[in-house]
């Protein structure tokens, strides 16, 4: 495995104002070490992560299974193998009122989930204000492995990105690493 998926903790950036989406990765020292460019006008989400800002070396691949699709599934594949990590997949019309994604195994079954913090908060953030960050915990069965937490900064969509409390290593880093690009673009774009 690519040495920058080694970390426990990350930063996830993403410019507001930029009309591609463009995500850097950091390190618990402020060092980049993934870059995610994604692509404008593309009808089928396929999301390439690099090693470095200059694109040399592909970590990994986010891809859409079809075009349009209320409940979205995501393959996520490690660009050095070829080979399929896991998926994550956004739960279609319960992820209207509060963000909620599954986390299936290479085969498609379901180990985990992704869920927005709370019911309450949630439904402020879509109908009152986005400005109240987002949180989302991961969870393997019913074990917390993840904590994705939005900063709040006018400017910049920042994520915080914690695995430190899955000491067992439940949850795949690559799949962790996909998950928050994929609420900083696809939820990111509901506010």
């Amino acid at each position: 495995m690519n040495p920058a998926f080694q970390f426990n903790q990350y930063v996830l950036k993403r410019q507001v104002f930029a009309l591609a989406g463009k995500f850097r990765f950091y390190n618990p020292g402020g060092q980049l070490v993934m870059f995610s460019e994604q692509k404008m006008f593309k009808l089928r989400e396929d999301i390439r992560v690099y090693a470095d800002e200059g694109k040399s070396q592909e970590v990994l691949m986010i891809k859409a299974r079809q075009i349009i699709d209320f409940s979205a599934a995501f393959d996520v594949v490690d660009s050095a193998t070829g080979m399929k990590v896991g998926a994550l997949r956004r739960k279609g019309l319960q992820s209207i009122l509060r963000d909620e994604w599954e986390i299936l195994d290479v085969g498609d079954n379901v180990i985990g989930s992704l869920v927005e913090d709370s019911m309450g908060l949630a439904l402020l953030r879509r109908f009152l204000s986005n400005l109240i960050p987002q949180n989302y915990d991961i969870l393997i069965g019913s074990t917390r492995v993840a904590d994705l937490k939005q900063n709040f900064n006018p400017f910049t969509y920042e994520l915080n990105i914690d695995f430190s409390m899955d000491v067992a290593h439940q949850l795949d880093r690559r799949l962790g690493v996909a998950a928050g690009i994929l609420l900083a673009a696809i939820e990111g774009r509901q506010q």
